[in-house]
């Protein structure tokens, strides 16, 4: 008996959803081509309008700006170093 009310109980706990649970509107991915604003591009198909890219375009073309702009100002700034070794010797021939 105690085996009855105990299945009774579990069978309570998974019943189906009441009629009321059922009218919950649920999109899943049915919003995928309801897009707002103007239509994205590729970087290559539009590369003067950056406000029309994708936005891991956008990301990827920001972030090759900024490390060309990190290397350029290190090459920049670093400058030539001369070997002296080189020097002493050519000096040291003559």
């Amino acid at each position: 008996m105690a085996a009855r009310a105990a299945l009774a109980l579990s069978l309570r706990r998974f019943s189906p959803p009441t009629p009321a649970a059922k009218m919950i509107p649920r999109r899943g991915l049915a919003g995928g081509g309801d897009h707002h604003g103007t239509p994205k591009v590729n970087i290559w198909e539009d590369p003067l309008s950056p406000s029309k890219w994708k936005e891991e375009h956008f990301v990827l073309a920001s972030l090759s700006g900024w490390g060309l702009l990190g290397y350029g100002g290190y090459k920049l700034f670093s400058g030539k170093k001369e070997k002296k070794e080189e020097v002493v010797a050519a000096a040291s021939a003559h």
